[in-house]
């Protein structure tokens, strides 16, 4: 078995008191954990913590061959165009006071290919809409060349269609490319449809982690939200969909 390449053992995060009982598990290459739980569980605190903005508060993690991370939002400080800020990602392959390389150049192109965004590629990076800028914070951290993706709420400000693109884009990281993704997200469908694992964060201190057809169960997505949520399988369509059965008076 290969060694994992995120591997967090007793972890406690938080601001200043810890947000949940101490945490273990661990990400093998070509895994897709999904983190989920309600507002203000910790979800992107974890995130910070695993990338270092944040400090551990006690225990371990190691986070191996690089990481990228996508943000839930960014706000440069110049009207950089969309090439530029991709082009960020690459940093760590282009040396001091050295200039791009072709390379660099094909692979922002080929990242953008991948989003359907070339067609913004000169557009200042200010002037998108919330979903098209975080398409391209994805493709940013696509050129990284990190072993390590993590991403809060990736499909958040998205429509549909684009939810599809960065879905099936996770899944070919995963299992095309044997890269590690870590997702935080607020839809157990996305979870249960692409994540092989997933972090469940309940009240209480509380977490569960494992494979998710097993952690995905209606009462464990009850306890975590405080509503009902079903486990429903259509005909026709080989996943099923996870609907919460939301209470509206009149």
């Amino acid at each position: 078995m290969k060694s994992p390449s995120v591997e967090v053992c007793g972890l406690m995060y938080g601001h200043r008191q810890p947000l949940f009982e101490p945490l273990s598990f661990s990400c093998q290459p070509g895994e897709i954990w999904a983190i989920l739980g309600a507002n203000g569980r910790g979800k992107s605190s974890l995130l910070d913590t695993l990338t270092q903005v944040l400090p551990a508060l006690g225990g371990r993690f190691t986070v191996s061959e690089g990481v990228s991370i996508v943000p839930q939002a960014f706000r440069p400080a110049f009207a950089w165009q969309v090439r530029d800020v991709v082009l960020m990602g690459r940093a760590r392959h282009v040396a001091l006071f050295s200039v791009p390389t072709t390379e660099d150049d094909v692979q922002v192109a080929t990242a953008l290919a991948q989003l359907n965004i070339t067609h913004l590629a000169h557009e200042p990076f200010t002037s998108l809409s919330g979903g098209q800028q975080q398409l391209v914070m994805i493709a940013r951290a696509l050129v990284s060349g990190s072993q390590n993706i993590l991403l809060d709420e990736p499909c958040s400000a998205l429509d549909l269609a684009n939810q599809q693109v960065v879905l099936q884009l996770l899944s070919n990281l995963a299992h095309r490319q044997g890269r590690s993704v870590l997702f935080t997200t607020h839809d157990p469908t996305h979870a249960l449809q692409v994540a092989s694992h997933t972090l469940l964060l309940l009240p209480e201190k509380q977490w569960l982690a494992g494979e998710s057809h097993q952690i995905l169960t209606e009462t464990n997505l009850q306890l975590a939200y405080g509503l009902p949520v079903r486990r429903i399988t259509l005909e026709h369509y080989t996943s099923p969909v996870l609907a919460p059965l939301f209470t509206i008076k009149r």
